[in-house]
């Protein structure tokens, strides 16, 4: 490519001149191409590790004058022919222009304006498609692509200088971080290293220090370890390691996040050497953090942040922090963790106006709300640009009236005499529950029109009211004051300033008035139901009456869903709750439902209306809790191994204990699945949830090792699972709320776990507070690392999971081996992944889908199919193989959908592994038949004919006469038994038996025999001759071979033709004939299944037959030397012409068309080429009439194909060859890189 005139002061340095003229030298670098030696290997590791260009373009042109000692740089190549094609046009345009100046400035000058003219004009004409990559990004980009034979699609996020440990020694060089990879690449003193690993392949990554490695990062895969170090800033380089391996972890578990995580903004400022999408994947920390820490909904992007104070009326302070602006929302979070958080919706907000500068508040901001509430934030660095983008926001704002929802609701919510329910105004978020928001549509939720929940459940059915009034009631109206007293100098609503003091007063339990409400404010859910009105009605309607898998789930949960509370012992609960799970089932098909769901949604719906339990149940499945709901529980495996990691670090004495009992994966799941809610009594269980909406999973992580804390000692005890499964669950049981105002609700767990001894009662804010003396310095960010790394090794581990149970689904009717499969595994899924990322192919991504057997997940095309056919099938044909992979692929798609499974893929592949001669020869003829076949394959297929001999004596003639004669009796025979019978049921109902016993032969898995296999055509023969000779093209007995078929396929085309001979009868049975054609129609439907390829083929006979005439009628006459024609290519010898019936004698005997049936309707003579040569016996007058057109009577069986093959033994030793796929599979991976960068990318161009 031409290069902006650089200054060159050693040109000779590393470099060989080529070619020269008076203005120009054309080098090449030392150590590249032939020869070389020790400079070229010193010069090879030079390049490497000081990163040089001339690794990717090792020819270069310069300019230079003769007086002048400066040599300038105006173009480089990474190959001879780019190089020579920017020499020839140098010498071309400029030569003759050169030589026409005096002054050598003036050449100088004239060639660099000439040359920046030239780049000018490309980049013209190249910028509607060039990304915002800095040109030396661009050149690291394209070392990478060359050096790992990655297609363009691959894309570079960022590379590094480091160290690879090799043993005990450090191979310096450059570490590529892909989309997709981890690539590797050292050069030193000749030694070469290069590492490729996928991102779906890494079981674990680790930022580590030891004795033997200084600081690095260990990378592990299921296969091996591997060590870098000396980075330059190896945090950066962690972190990016860990995005991109969590991108393909999220592939691996639910493609659709794969694919969205591709499609990436475009960035605002570039960066120097920082790709578009290393920019991006910083964005997106950012964003994941942001969204995270303020509980916004998963649509919101982090526009930027910026260092700020904010005073805060309720101490007189200013805090310092961080104020962040993105495009609904302005939040601020202040340095020391606890002490404020704030969010402001820009829903709410009125004015935002820049108040005057001091020194005391310099650069101030006020931003009033719709609430009356004013926030002061000061120092802030660029103002004006902030007050700018803020309104910029706020007019795409869209105006809603959420200030009177807001408050209005708050009031209707906190009052406690709104126990009965009250008649809301038209602007109430109330009114968006399903009761008023279709009043006014002809819907009902139910059959039986139930009456809706418009607000909490708990406030219909409180038995109780002694407990309002007693001395319980009395704590509960003390806790509604101290929020009330909070509210009022902290603020209510969205935004309220979240303190330390709102933690504190959450430990103590929110009042049940109150709890709806700030279970909607701390979860975020407030936000989306806000901003999404009437989005749950509209989800309730069209969800109705729909019935799928989640649906039965849900139906057959719903009276499990605390069936002890009164709310849920009648229909009014119960349709409340089967509304709210089918929607989320609706919105969310991905999850659909999954159990647990139901317990927990059922207490949300005692505490909140069904939109708001909604919008909770969104907050929790898609925010709070990811990855818990689905069919693998991911989320809840991820949060177990956290907890199993905190147990060895805060009590490694029990850690050790629970390992060997194996507890804690019994107990955790129904712990965070449920949030504690079907282990404890309801009312503990609630104040669990309390905290969980305000800390998230960092708290229930913290009680429960408070909990393991609370029973170390009896746990050390215990002799197996059982018993410590006892001992928790009597704990539990036993955690009491003494100010809970609800009446009890019998536990049922603690009806199977009481003792004998009285229980010692816990009380759960005791226990709510020595959690967070003990356990309370877990950080959420710690916890979200943890979550990465152990994301890593749980998907790894479920992945292997079904690697097993595929594995072990399909062995049994497999030859291979476990460890055959496993690698056939392996292999099969890369190819899959393979062509979601580089395929670039949404239609590939999405034929995996997550509620299908494993054995259904992983699925492939035919162009994936032949990639994987090509190098690893055992029948190597050349230029022929990707035809063969085609029928073999088409022969497996049993379901016609252009997709196989593994488990078809294996069949495919182990009738060419295992068996003996006769079942590959078996898969190898079935190749040749429809439907793997395409009649389109067979046109030229009698070209191979040149290279038969005819060595046949007369007396083999007579052996092969008589034994067709035998074959063709017996053919009769059985035909003429078997007539009748089939007449009989066709015309007379079966009884119940026959179909009972037609079922039954249809459901065993019968063994196909030889005898099964239809009747090859002589076009389909001549097209299994061509595969045989492109099989034997580069074996090492490649002539003995060639000899064998050539023999093999001349005695079988006599055979055929001596049968066909054989089976001419005089005319008149042609009327017989004629009869068993007509009937043969009807006896088709009462064949089995197996044999419709076969009878299918009579329909089509008298079409045959009448294409024969036509054929006939419209042929000029040829001379019979026309037709004994025969080619001479293989030097074999010469054939004799083959004789072709004419229609009257095609129609001869009834034998002969059962004989030649297959044949007869599998050809579609139209298609065959008129100068195709055939090879036979006799030439007739029919021959001659014929021309050259395929004989349509001639057929051959398997058996005498088999019997044939049998007689050489070439022949006989190459199909029982001994293959080791183990080997083939191990090479496959070597040369996986540069076999797919060709024909993936260009799979994904041509689909694109």
């Amino acid at each position: 490519m031409w290069l902006g005139p650089e200054e060159v002061l050693l040109a000779g340095a590393l470099w060989v001149t080529e070619r020269a003229n008076p203005f120009f030298l054309l080098q090449r670098r030392r150590g590249h191409g032939k020869g070389g030696g020790l400079t070229g290997l010193l010069v090879g590791t030079l390049d490497v590790v000081l990163d040089s260009s001339a690794r990717v373009a090792p020819y270069r042109i310069l300019h230079q004058t003769q007086d002048s000692q400066v040599y300038w740089a105006v173009a480089c190549g990474s190959s001879r022919k780019e190089i020579t094609k920017h020499w020839e046009w140098l010498e071309n345009n400029l030569l003759q222009t050169l030589s026409i100046f005096d002054n050598e400035e003036d050449i100088t000058t004239f060639v660099k304006g000439k040359i920046h003219g030239i780049i000018a004009e490309e980049n013209k004409n190249e910028q509607p498609q060039s990304e915002e990559d800095p040109g030396k990004f661009k050149e690291a980009e394209l070392k990478m692509r060359k050096q790992f034979g990655m297609p363009e699609v691959e894309k570079l996020v960022n590379y590094y200088s480091c160290s690879y440990w090799k043993g005990r020694v450090p191979r310096q060089g450059w570490l590529y971080l892909t989309v997709n990879h981890l690539c590797f690449y050292s050069f030193l003193l000749g030694k070469e290293v290069t590492l490729v690993i996928q991102w779906v392949d890494v079981t674990q990554l680790e930022k580590n220090a030891t004795l033997l490695f200084p600081e690095c990062i260990k990378v592990s895969t299921r296969d091996s370890e591997l060590y870098f170090s000396m980075f330059l800033n190896i945090n950066e380089t962690f972190k990016l390691m860990e995005q991109l391996a969590n991108i393909a972890m999220r592939q691996l578990l639910d493609n659709e996040s794969f694919l969205q995580d591709k499609s990436l903004p475009k960035p605002r400022k570039p960066l120097k050497n920082i790709s578009a999408l290393k920019r991006d994947l910083d964005a997106r920390a950012k964003n994941e953090c942001y969204r995270a820490t303020f509980r916004l909904p998963k649509d919101e992007c982090l526009d930027g942040h910026t260092d700020c104070t904010l005073w805060t009326p309720f101490n007189k302070m200013h805090i310092p922090g961080q104020m962040f602006v993105s495009n609904n929302y302005i939040c601020f979070a202040s340095r020391a963790e606890e002490a404020c958080h704030l969010i402001i919706p820009l829903r709410e907000v009125t004015i935002v106006e820049k108040a005057d500068s001091s020194s005391v508040l310099p650069s101030p901001l006020s931003i009033s709300t719709k609430s009356k509430m004013t926030f002061f934030f000061a120092n802030l660095k660029d103002r004006d640009f902030l007050v700018q983008r803020i309104s910029d926001f706020l007019q795409r704002t869209p105006s809603k009236k959420p200030c009177g929802i807001d408050r209005e609701w708050k009031w209707n919510v906190a009052d406690p005499s709104s126990e009965e329910i009250p008649e809301l105004p038209s602007s109430s978020p109330l009114a968006v529950s399903p009761t008023s928001a279709l009043s006014h549509r002809p819907v009902s939720f139910c059959a039986g029109q139930v009456p809706t929940a418009s607000q909490g459940l708990l406030k219909l059915f409180r038995r109780n009211s002694e407990e309002l009034s007693g001395p319980k009631g009395a704590k509960e109206k003390m806790k509604e004051e101290s929020w009330n007293i909070h509210f009022f100098e902290y603020g209510r609503g969205m935004c309220m300033y979240r303190t330390a003091k709102t933690r504190e007063l959450v430990q103590k339990g929110i009042p049940e008035n109150l709890r709806g409400e700030l279970w909607l404010l701390f979860s975020g859910a407030w936000n989306e139901m806000v901003t999404h009105p009437g989005y749950y009605a509209d989800l309730v309607e069209k969800s109705m009456g729909r019935y799928n898998l989640a649906t039965e789930e849900i139906e057959r949960d719903l009276h499990r869903s605390m069936p002890e509370h009164p709310a849920f012992q009648n229909e009014l609960g119960i349709a409340a709750l089967r509304r709210v799970l089918t929607a989320y089932a609706f919105r969310n098909p991905t999850i659909g439902y999954c159990q647990a769901m139901n317990i927990v949604t059922s207490v949300l719906l005692l505490y909140c209306n069904e939109e708001e339990a909604f919008w909770l149940l969104v907050a929790l499945c898609e925010r709070m809790l990811p990855d818990y709901y689905n069919t693998r529980v991911v989320g809840a495996l991820v949060d177990q191994g956290i907890f199993e990691e905190l147990t060895r670090e805060y009590l490694p004495q029990l850690s050790e204990k629970m390992q060997d009992l194996g507890v804690i994966s019994t107990i955790s799941l129904s712990w965070f699945l449920t949030l504690f809610l079907s282990v404890m009594p309801f009312e503990s269980a609630v104040v669990i949830v309390d905290c969980f909406f305000y800390e998230g999973i960092k708290f229930i992580l913290q009680v429960s090792l408070a909990i393991l804390d609370a029973n170390m000692e009896k746990l050390l005890q215990c002799c197996d699972e059982g018993e410590a499964m006892t001992i928790l669950g009597r704990y539990l049981d036993n955690v009491v709320n003494r100010q809970s105002v609800s009446p009890p609700i019998p536990h049922l767990h603690a009806l199977l776990t009481s003792g004998d001894d009285p229980p010692l009662e816990i009380d759960i804010f005791e226990l709510i507070k020595t959690s967070y003396e003990k356990f309370g310095n877990l950080k959420a960010d710690d916890i979200e690392q943890m979550r990465f790394k152990q994301r890593l090794k749980v998907i790894q581990s479920l992945e292997d999971t079904a690697k097993k149970s595929v594995v072990r689904a399909v062995s049994g009717d497999i030859g291979f081996s476990m460890e055959e499969l496993e690698e056939l595994y392996v292999v099969f899924k890369a190819k899959y992944l393979m062509s979601c990322y580089w395929g670039n192919n949404r239609a590939a991504a999405a034929r995996r889908d997550q509620s299908l057997p494993y054995l259904e997940q992983y699925r492939i095309d035919m162009e994936q199919f032949k990639e994987l056919f090509i190098s690893l099938t055992p029948w190597a044909c050349g230029a022929h193989t990707p035809v063969l992979a085609g029928r073999l692929f088409r022969l497996l798609d049993e379901n016609r959908d252009s997709l196989i499974n593994f488990k078809e893929f294996v069949t495919g592949m182990s009738g060419m592994y295992h068996g003996d001669l006769t079942e590959k020869l078996k898969v190898l003829y079935k190749l040749h038949l429809p439907p793997a076949l395409n009649p389109e394959e067979t046109e030229s297929a009698l070209e191979a004919t040149s290279y038969f001999t005819e060595d046949m004596t007369t007396e083999e003639l007579d052996i092969c006469l008589h034994c067709e004669s035998q074959d063709t009796q017996e053919d009769k025979g059985r035909r003429n038994e078997n007539g009748p019978e089939k007449e009989e049921k066709g015309t007379s109902p079966q009884d119940y038996r026959y179909y009972l016993r037609m079922w039954a032969k249809e459901k065993e898995n019968r063994k196909e025999t030889i005898k099964d296999l239809p009747k090859m055509s002589q076009e389909q023969f001549i097209e299994l001759c061509k595969t045989l000779y492109n099989m034997f093209s580069e074996d090492p007995v490649e002539q003995e071979l060639y000899h064998a078929i050539a023999t093999v396929a001349s005695l079988l085309l006599r055979i055929g033709e001596v049968g066909k001979k054989f089976s001419n009868r005089p005319t008149r049975k042609s009327e017989d004939c004629k009869a068993n054609n007509t009937q043969d129609p009807v006896s088709q439907e009462e064949s089995p299944t197996s044999e419709q390829s076969q009878n299918s083929a009579v329909q089509q006979h008298p079409q045959a037959d009448h294409e024969d005439k036509a054929s006939v009628d419209a042929q000029p006459e040829k001379t019979q030397q026309e037709n004994q024609t025969l080619g001479d290519g293989s030097g074999e010898g010469q054939g004799s012409p083959l004789q072709l019936l004419s229609d009257d004698e095609t129609k001869d005997d009834m034998s002969m068309s059962s004989y030649s049936m297959v044949s007869t309707g599998s050809l579609q003579c139209e298609d065959i080429a008129d100068d195709t040569v055939l090879v036979g016996c006799e030439g007739s007058s029919a021959a001659a009439r014929y021309g050259s057109t395929i004989d349509t009577d001639w057929s051959i069986s398997f058996e005498q194909i088999l019997a044939s093959m049998l007689t050489e033994t070439a022949l006989v030793n190459y199909f029982e060859k001994k293959v080791n796929i183990l080997q083939k599979i191990k090479d496959q991976k070597k040369v996986e890189r540069q076999f797919s960068s060709s024909s993936d990318y260009e799979l994904s161009s041509v689909s694109g």
